[in-house]
């Protein structure tokens, strides 16, 4: 009855495959949250309900603003003095020309930063010197993109700080610590991801459609199967087997 809702996300994204930027997509996705608004007698925005909808996206856009604030006057610094490509060859000397080991080297990287500042500035902060370490090294840009991302949340479920674990347990009234490592246990997956989008080009849409086809199914099932095993849903069947 509410799939209506989706509509402004599918906008964004045609919007973005069409090249528009960032920006543009972002303000014709806010129109179009108003008209799909009007679709329902409850939802409609009225004069009154704009004004509280604005201040309350001003509030929370602060949060980022001044992050990414700080983040640009590192990035430009760590661009223009030419530490980035500085950097990017220590990484890479360090690593010894192999991707496996520059990836784990961000992993490491991520989590310790991921430590101190939110996961959108560790992402940030981690991008302008792993990405250019990765393309050198082969990787595609977007798949360099996603290595780092992909690892910059790690932080969320990681211990000793994982704002995420914490929060969930918050919410769901459960020891803390508890909860963060069975999301650290569970979570662990995550780590390959990154090694995927090196090595597997088909994550990244990038290769034939049978390619691709083999990828996800590969993937999928690999997950499932990690996930089931931690799960610990097979010991069931030997302690049956003992109790019989």
């Amino acid at each position: 009855k509410e799939w209506f809702y989706i509509l402004p996300l599918v906008i964004i994204t045609i919007l973005m495959l069409m090249g528009y930027s960032p920006g543009y997509s972002a303000i014709l996705g806010i129109v179009s949250c108003i008209v799909v608004a009007w679709f329902r007698k409850d939802t409609r925005i009225t004069p009154w309900r704009f004004v509280e909808a604005s201040r309350a996206g001003a509030e929370a856009s602060l949060k980022i603003g001044a992050t990414v604030g700080v983040i640009g006057i590192i990035i430009g610094v760590l661009t223009y003095s030419g530490l980035v490509l500085t950097f990017a060859d220590i990484v890479i000397e360090l690593a010894d020309g192999a991707l496996w080991l520059t990836i784990l080297l961000i992993a490491l990287a991520s989590l310790v930063l991921g430590m101190g500042v939110p996961v959108t500035a560790a992402y940030l902060i981690t991008a302008v010197v792993a990405v250019p370490a990765l393309t050198e090294l082969g990787v595609n840009p977007i798949a360099a993109h996603m290595i780092v991302y992909w690892l910059s949340q790690d932080s969320n479920i990681t211990p000793p700080v994982c704002i995420a674990a914490f929060a969930g347990a918050t919410i769901a009234k459960a020891n803390m610590w508890k909860t963060a490592f069975t999301a650290f246990k569970f979570a662990k997956f995550l780590y390959l991801g990154p090694f995927l989008f090196g090595y597997v080009p088909g994550f990244t849409l990038n290769g034939s459609w049978t390619d691709i086809l083999i990828a996800f199914v590969l993937i999928f099932f690999g997950t499932w199967a990690y996930s089931w095993t931690l799960s610990g849903i097979w010991l069931r069947w030997f302690r049956k087997e003992k109790t019989s």
